[in-house]
């Protein structure tokens, strides 16, 4: 479906340092092929999201399911078995939470939580249990516009761009091509390091025009582009690192009894790059080697919830763990604008980066202090 629809196609990765220096990571193409994949790629989000969701819809009319679109979820609903809550189903309208169609309930043994930064059955979650939902030490904030003509990218095949610049820190500006002549534009930040700037630095939509109109790295390649009218969005991303006083679970609770969620309403979102959709799938995925329509007919039991946790932290943990501490090293300008120069300089360190992108198991190489003794200070 991807193939057969506008899109382009990711070969490389540009990181950008905050003094202007530049190395351009490619993709090992046979890392793709091994996993029976043709290629990376870059689309826009509504395009992407309506073929997942007619796929899904194709896959559980088939199965027998049913498909309700454009419903709230006004609530949760909870009950006590045995001295032990379970989630038991939700409640809401068609057409939004004012909406005057009568309300719907429905009840199931498992309810799978994949609403988002603010999914209503992840809050309910940490609400039974008394734990917090939210913590802006690992909320980020972002902000996308998509342009076209933008100079200095591909047409359908080419690089997508990484920055760490001043203006942004402790973020980054990216440009992520997304078809032929459009670019999706935009800039992230944690909330904590937002508020702990307000009144020194504007709204990230305020930071972006800035970089935008008067960076000397990147006005020259948008004076003759075009901003996509209606095209701006702000959002906030739940991050999966893991929390240094969690009362429970890492990254945050996200199962109990009735119930598991997955993705970004499970705080997922990897650290480092901002990328949720792999582990949404990883995770969705997960739920099913967890829950049994028949043994489980009587309600999901808070064992499984456990399990689905403990495995999900295993199978993440040191992923999220390193991507934190690549987000820690990159607040300090001295040690990225370093390492990118290195990066440009010494063909190792580019084949590690791609190797790393790739590949979970080549990711455990750069916390190896030998490894990184001899690629990183070694000539």
């Amino acid at each position: 479906m991807v193939e057969s629809t506008p899109h382009y196609v990711v070969d490389s990765i540009v990181f950008g340092s905050p003094n202007g220096s530049e190395v351009r990571v490619m993709l090992p193409k046979e890392s793709y092929e091994a996993k029976g994949l043709l290629s990376g790629y870059a689309l826009p989000r509504v395009q992407f999201d309506y073929m997942l969701f007619k796929r899904a819809t194709e896959m559980v009319l088939e199965a027998g399911g049913s498909v309700i679109q454009g419903f709230s979820v006004n609530d949760v609903a909870v009950e006590v078995e045995d001295g032990e809550q379970r989630i038991v189903g939700v409640s809401g309208k068609a057409g939004g939470a004012r909406s005057e169609e009568p309300e719907l309930s429905f009840s199931a043994p498992l309810t799978v939580g994949a609403g988002g930064y603010n999914c209503p059955v992840s809050r309910k979650i940490t609400e039974v249990h008394d734990e917090p939902h939210r913590d802006d030490e690992h909320f980020c904030g972002g902000y996308r516009e998509y342009w076209e003509n933008v100079e200095g990218l591909g047409d359908s095949e080419g690089p997508i761009e990484i920055h760490f610049i001043d203006e942004v820190l402790p973020g980054y500006f990216w440009l992520f091509p997304v078809k032929e002549g459009v670019v999706n534009v935009g800039c992230g930040m944690l909330i904590s390091e937002q508020r702990k700037q307000r009144g020194k630095k504007k709204s990230l939509k305020q930071i972006q025009r800035w970089v935008i109109e008067e960076h000397p790295g990147f006005k020259k390649r948008f004076a003759n582009a075009t901003l996509v009218p209606k095209s701006e969005k702000g959002w906030q991303l739940p991050f999966g690192s893991p929390r240094k006083k969690a009362p429970s679970y890492q990254p945050r609770r996200v199962a109990m009894a009735g119930a598991m969620a997955v993705g970004d309403a499970a705080s997922l979102v990897d650290p480092f790059s901002g990328e949720g959709i792999g582990n949404a799938l990883l995770t969705a995925k997960m739920t099913s080697r967890h829950f049994d329509k028949e043994m489980h007919s009587g309600g999901f039991p808070e064992d499984g919830a456990v399990a689905y946790m403990e495995e999900m932290w295993d199978e993440l943990g040191s992923e999220l763990t390193n991507s934190k501490t690549l987000q820690s090293l990159m607040k300090w300008k001295r040690v990225t604008n370093w390492f990118i120069k290195k990066a440009s300089k010494k063909e190792e360190i580019g084949k590690m980066m791609s190797e790393m992108i790739a590949s979970k198991e080549a990711q455990k190489a750069l916390w190896n202090p030998w490894f990184m003794f001899k690629t990183l200070i070694l000539p």
